[in-house]
């Protein structure tokens, strides 16, 4: 009987100190609830799962990078906006494409002097306005002009006329209006001679009816005399053929004055700007001015 109580003392002595030695291994919670363990992760040498903030310690790190301020430069406004920038060629005879290449097919041709309205320029050739579209030239034999710009209602009638630089000269040709604004039906665009020009131009550009022919345009806005002219006043000549005439019967010829000697009209071949030759200047009659 003793040794039957000795031996169960000792096994529950040997129970308690196993049950106060052993601890759950390492990273493993007892629930109150179940009994059961739950693994847990480490405690030493975790790294943070995706997509967790983690918080910085003072100071928070910026969100973005901050991009400095380009340096301010000394153009005005008004330096950009008050100078006209043309091309004028080079070249006894400039080649104009429809496309930045040689291999392109040639839609018109400049004279040594003439001047076109860039658009872009890249890879050595020039994208132009010309024939109402884009073309271009190479930028080797062309070199930029520039001029001192008008008020807005001229530069757009300026603007206007540029876009048809290029644009088949037809003596008679249609004109957009009847001179009172009334449309012609008949205008196709395709053709002008120097009084159609002006007045499709100014109609366009300013809504100012011109007449239609130049001898009566001559008679319209205000005389100029010859050394006040400046930038969109309409220059009148006489002609060859209408040199010995009289009156508004001398008057054969319209351009529009763009600065420095320079004009925009159509004459014997196409719509171009180009410089008044000797011999236009000694056909000079008078000048207007449509827009103040």
């Amino acid at each position: 009987m003793k040794n039957k109580i000795l031996t169960i003392f000792t096994c529950i002595a040997l129970a308690l100190t196993l049950t106060g030695c052993s601890a759950p291994p390492a990273g493993t919670t007892t629930t109150p609830e179940m009994g059961t363990t739950i693994t847990t992760p480490p405690t030493v040498g975790t790294t943070t799962p995706p997509n967790t903030e983690i918080p910085t310690t003072g100071t928070e790190a910026p969100t973005e990078t901050e991009v400095p301020e380009p340096p301010q430069t000394s153009t005005t406004p008004e330096e950009v906006t008050n100078t006209d920038t043309l091309l004028r060629c080079t070249a006894s005879s400039l080649n104009v494409r429809k496309g930045a290449g040689t291999s392109y097919a040639i839609v018109g041709t400049l004279d040594k002097g003439d001047m076109v309205m860039p658009i872009s320029k890249a890879d050595g050739w020039y994208e132009i306005m010309y024939l109402g579209g884009s073309a271009y030239i190479s930028a080797s034999y062309v070199e930029e002009a520039t001029f001192e710009k008008a008020n807005d209602k001229i530069e757009q009638v300026i603007t206007e006329g540029k876009k048809l630089l290029g644009i088949p000269y037809v003596y008679g040709a249609q004109r957009y209006h009847y001179g009172n604004g009334s449309l012609n039906p008949a205008y196709d665009g395709k053709s002008y001679d120097c009084s159609s020009l002006m007045q499709y131009i100014f109609k366009i550009g300013a809504n100012v009816n011109l007449a239609m022919t130049s001898r009566e345009q001559s008679l319209q806005g205000k005389e100029i005399t010859r050394q006040d002219i400046r930038r969109g006043d309409l220059l009148f000549f006489t002609n060859a053929s209408r040199f010995n005439n009289t009156g508004l019967e001398r008057i054969g010829h319209v351009a529009l004055y763009l600065g420095d000697n320079m004009i925009l009209h159509t004459a014997s071949d196409h719509a171009v700007i180009e410089q008044i030759s000797a011999t236009r200047n000694s056909y000079f009659i008078t000048a207007r001015r449509l827009i103040d």
